[in-house]
């Protein structure tokens, strides 16, 4: 089952309650979930790296480790998490998620281009309004796509998303496919610039990036 790790501070604001260990375990399985384990950033860290055990400091953050069932991908983050932990307890209503009705005139087009369509048939893009982050929920947002990217999306042999500020970009968009050397951007988490050829070669070197191919490309743009 997949492991989600939420801060027990943060957790316990989104749901309104502090709850000692035992009562959240109550709740954990009570909705059918499970905490699996209490550590610290630090602590996560350290046995990341094989380092030995370090007492944690008072101010330390607690993080709790919750095993979620594999086919609720919408607990994979603390606002999934906390909003279902929320319905289940009756504190909130299930959310109505609609589509906004656009005319055609007005609407956002992203413009494939012929030989796109070759090598990568399908491209899905939505812009979602209204949405502000903060450092913390924004870390939450990509990790939770991170998250995606290696379960449901098959380590991105499926499907790889990408996500945009609406605000800082201006039409048209297109989609286009170009020689390796021709393309040339700053990958997330990265602070070089890299040829597409250049960033292949680097990713050999990472493990967990090795898997870079996809099929099915799909684009948020948040405004």
């Amino acid at each position: 089952m997949p492991t989600v790790s939420v801060g027990r501070d943060r957790l316990f604001s989104a749901l309104g309650r502090t709850y000692s260990q035992e009562e959240f375990e109550d709740l954990c399985f009570s909705f059918g979930i499970e905490l699996d384990d209490v550590t610290t950033e630090k602590a996560i860290i350290r046995k990341e790296k094989h380092l030995g055990e370090e007492q944690a400091d008072e101010d330390e953050e607690i993080i709790y480790k919750i095993e979620v069932p594999a086919n609720r991908y919408d607990l994979l983050c603390l606002e999934g998490l906390s909003q279902a932990l929320r319905i289940f307890n009756k504190q909130d209503e299930i959310p109505t998620y609609t589509v906004a009705e656009i005319n055609k005139e007005s609407m956002i087009k992203m413009h494939v281009k012929p030989e796109t369509s070759l090598i990568r048939p399908y491209v899905v893009c939505a812009v979602l309004r209204d949405i502000t982050f903060d450092e913390a929920s924004y870390n939450s947002f990509i990790d939770l796509q991170d998250k995606l990217h290696h379960n449901i999306c098959r380590r991105r042999t499926l499907v790889a998303i990408g996500t945009h500020d609406l605000d800082s970009l201006e039409g048209p968009f297109t989609y286009e496919a170009l020689p390796p050397a021709d393309i040339s951007f700053v990958p997330l988490k990265q602070e070089k610039n890299f040829r597409a050829d250049e960033l292949m070669d680097f990713y050999k070197v990472l493990p967990k990036l090795r898997i870079l191919y996809f099929c099915l490309p799909v684009f948020f743009f948040f405004k």
